[in-house]
C-alpha cells in the first residue's frame, strides 16, 4: 500500500512539475513577443504590444498578403513609399528603413487611416490612427 502512494505521488508531482513549466513558458513566451514556434517576433524590441495578425481586421491580412507577392497595390504611388517615422513612435533608424502601406478602410472615400508599415529586418507594425499608434504584427499567428 506504501509503495502504491510512493508511486501516486510521484507521479502528481512529475505531472505539476510538466504543466507548471509549460505554463511558465507560455507566459515568458508572450511576454517576449514569441509565437507558437518559439520564434522571436522581429520588432518585438520596440517596446509595443505584439498583435497577431488574426487579431486585424481582414483587410490588414490581404494588405500583407499583397505585400508578401509584392504587389499590385491598390495606391501604387503612396504604397511602398518610404515612411519617415516622424512621430518617432516605432524605433530610431535610417531615412528609408520604413515603408508603408495602406490598410483600406471600408466606406472611407479616401485612403482611410490604417496602414501597414515594414522595416528592412523583416518587421510589421499596424496603426489604425494614422501613426498616432502602432502595435507590432505577428504575421505568424
Amino acid at each position: 500500500m506504501l509503495n502504491r502512494r510512493r508511486i501516486t505521488a510521484a507521479l502528481i508531482g512529475l505531472l505539476v512539475l510538466v504543466l507548471g513549466g509549460w505554463l511558465i513558458q507560455d507566459v515568458v513566451g508572450a511576454e517576449n513577443g514569441a509565437g507558437d514556434t518559439g520564434s522571436t517576433v522581429p520588432g518585438v524590441e520596440s517596446g509595443l504590444r505584439v498583435e497577431p495578425l488574426s487579431a486585424l481586421p481582414e483587410e490588414a491580412r490581404q494588405t500583407w498578403e499583397l505585400i508578401e507577392q509584392d504587389g499590385p497595390f491598390p495606391y501604387p504611388g503612396k504604397d511602398g513609399s518610404v515612411f519617415g517615422n516622424r512621430e518617432k513612435l516605432l524605433p530610431l533608424k535610417e531615412p528609408d528603413y520604413y515603408h508603408e502601406y495602406t490598410v483600406p478602410t471600408p466606406g472611407s472615400q479616401d485612403r482611410g487611416a490604417r496602414r501597414l508599415v515594414t522595416g528592412e529586418s523583416a518587421e510589421l507594425y499596424y496603426t489604425a490612427d494614422h501613426y498616432s499608434s502602432f502595435v507590432v504584427v505577428d504575421p505568424q499567428r
